[in-house]
């Protein structure tokens, strides 16, 4: 059997119009790496369309595993599926809106050799102003309180070392704090800015009560863990 070297696990909710066009992009950046990979699409209570067309590029690309949800569960339990379905030594992710750009996955997987996790961060967002603005104030809020380093965890194009990662457990809305997770264990975290993109099909997911107030209740909690870990040291 052969031994997959990278896993790319993207989670999907009704990205009918972007999923395609997509994979494409990605395998021709995969294919040149020259190692053994594998896709891995989640979709998340999709209503468009997107598992029908998942299960018809399945037929035609034989790197590509569908995981397909009965119905919404949210973007956390897409990635812990895709993260326990992964084969590869490492997990790369990112969104399947197209705002993340396939071309810098060799670039975070050079770095990849001394960081345990390696997270995107976008220098020049795309995005609508009052969606930078909410985004630049959580973060910043978020980097003080749970002191993971970051300036961007909102960014999905992240290299995880799996290993690493089969330690953590997600719970909902936590995979926005996987990098403070990450530091909590004592492992190696990084950032490397990316390109940002504009979405041109298609509609966000998010709005101002799933993406801030829940989060600041998800921030607390990782805090409340950070201050509670366990540190203890056997002298014998």
């Amino acid at each position: 059997m052969v031994s997959i070297q990278y896993s790319v696990v993207i989670p999907l909710k009704d990205e009918a119009n972007n999923i395609a066009e997509l994979i494409a992009e990605i395998e021709p950046v995969m294919n040149g790496l020259n190692t053994a990979w594998e896709l891995l699409c989640i979709d998340d209570g999709s209503e468009d369309g997107t598992d029908q067309l998942l299960q018809k590029l399945q037929q035609e690309k034989p790197f590509l595993r569908v995981i397909t949800f009965d119905r919404n569960y949210g973007q956390s339990s897409a990635f812990d599926a895709g993260f326990r379905a992964s084969r590869g030594a490492f997990v790369i992710t990112l969104d399947g809106d197209r705002q993340n750009d396939p071309q810098d996955i060799p670039k975070l997987l050079q770095n990849v050799e001394h960081f345990d996790l390696v997270c995107g961060q976008r220098k020049k967002r795309k995005d609508p102003f009052f969606k930078r603005i909410i985004s630049k104030v959580a973060n910043f809020i978020r980097s003080r309180v749970c002191k993971d380093g970051m300036t961007d965890t909102g960014c999905s194009l992240k290299v995880y070392r799996r290993k690493c990662l089969e330690e953590i457990e997600l719970f909902d809305g936590m995979h926005r704090f996987l990098p403070a997770l990450f530091a909590m264990r004592g492992f190696k975290i990084a950032q490397i800015p990316v390109n940002h993109r504009e979405r041109t099909k298609g509609k966000t997911k998010y709005n101002l009560f799933n993406r801030s107030f829940n989060t600041i209740v998800d921030m607390w909690a990782v805090a409340w863990m950070r201050r509670r870990r366990l540190r203890y040291c056997i002298k014998k």
